[in-house]
């Protein structure tokens, strides 16, 4: 298909996948049935149980170094994964008998988890499909993991290698469509773009950011030195974002990935006062993202106080 293999350190993302079993993470489902636990706990399946029982063995100190540990994990991890398009595994490297399973069951599981125990805790988008067989006939399949938000950059990506693998649909005898969709364009010629009003997802023109093959990257907010306001007109409705040293606040935002061919033509649709210029995000970041010339003030409504354009738009509703 045109991709280059590259090798990566795929030890960061084991040792995040360990705390999925072994740290204090199990403590949530312990919560989540922590009645059950304390009053029946003989109805739950006892391989189950005893490995929710651990969550009693971790006092608050634990749980707050291995907080600290998986956060340094996911630095890593993601660094990792911004040079590459995505990571490709096996989702399982064998299948077990039932009766191996039943004698050793935890360890056979975690190993069955191996090459995607860690997704959940580091916050990845993952797909699973199949990719032929085992040399004794059983099913075997491939995973794709990248960042969050990249769950149709991956389906496409999928459609693509099934429709180019030869592979018949399980017992049907039908191959997969021919994808006629394009193969996705790599990371590396795309850019991140802010919104924090009518482009964002679920409002009035989030549309024109998907029509560009645009992809939901990351939901933060700005940098605590924002302010917010209604502008006048509309509909559609928008916001202005001006950057305000002395009596800013955190503004919520989506960012956006966006090919960087597909950009001109973004801007060249955004009408007076907004534009596009370079925004801080809560990281400390900076992204393009819109802006706002600061002389429609007088004629805008500051709905700073409400945090973001979503917020507003609730509020205002209500009322």
């Amino acid at each position: 298909m045109g991709g280059t293999p590259v090798t990566i350190d795929f030890a960061p993302f084991l040792q995040a996948a360990d705390l999925l079993y072994e740290g204090p993470w199990v403590a949530e489902r312990y919560a989540a049935i922590e009645g059950l636990m304390q009053k029946t706990p003989e109805v739950i399946h006892p391989v189950t149980r005893s490995i929710i029982e651990k969550a009693t063995q971790f006092t608050a100190v634990q749980t707050f170094q291995s907080i600290y540990k998986l956060r340094g994990l996911k630095h890593i991890t993601d660094s990792i994964l911004s040079t590459v398009d995505f990571i490709l595994t096996p989702t399982a490297s064998t299948i077990y008998k039932i009766n191996d399973v039943d004698q050793d069951p935890i360890r056979l599981n975690s190993l069955l988890g191996y090459y995607t125990n860690y997704v959940n805790l580091l916050d990845y988008s993952a797909i699973a499909i199949p990719a032929g067989n085992f040399s004794n006939g059983l099913p075997f399949s491939v995973s794709l993991v990248a960042n969050k938000f990249t769950d149709r950059y991956l389906i496409k990506m999928s459609r693509r290698i099934l429709s180019e693998s030869g592979l018949r649909m399980a017992s049907t005898g039908f191959y997969w469509l021919a994808d006629s969709l394009p193969l996705p364009r790599p990371a590396t010629d795309r850019i991140k773009l802010m919104v924090c009003g009518a482009h964002m997802t679920g409002m009035a023109l989030n549309q024109q950011l998907l029509d560009l093959d645009a992809e939901l990257v990351d939901a933060t907010t700005t940098a605590p030195n924002y302010r917010l306001y209604a502008l006048a007109g509309g509909p559609p409705f928008r916001p202005g974002l001006i950057r305000d040293e002395d009596s800013g606040n955190r503004i919520a935002v989506e960012v956006w990935s966006i090919a960087i061919n597909q950009l001109g033509k973004f801007l060249a649709g955004i009408p007076a006062p907004l534009g596009l210029g370079k925004v801080q995000l809560a990281d400390g970041s900076l992204v393009i993202g819109f802006i706002c010339e600061p002389y429609v003030i007088d004629s805008a409504t500051d709905i700073t106080a409400y945090g973001g354009w979503k917020n507003y738009l609730v509020s205002a509703k209500r009322q």
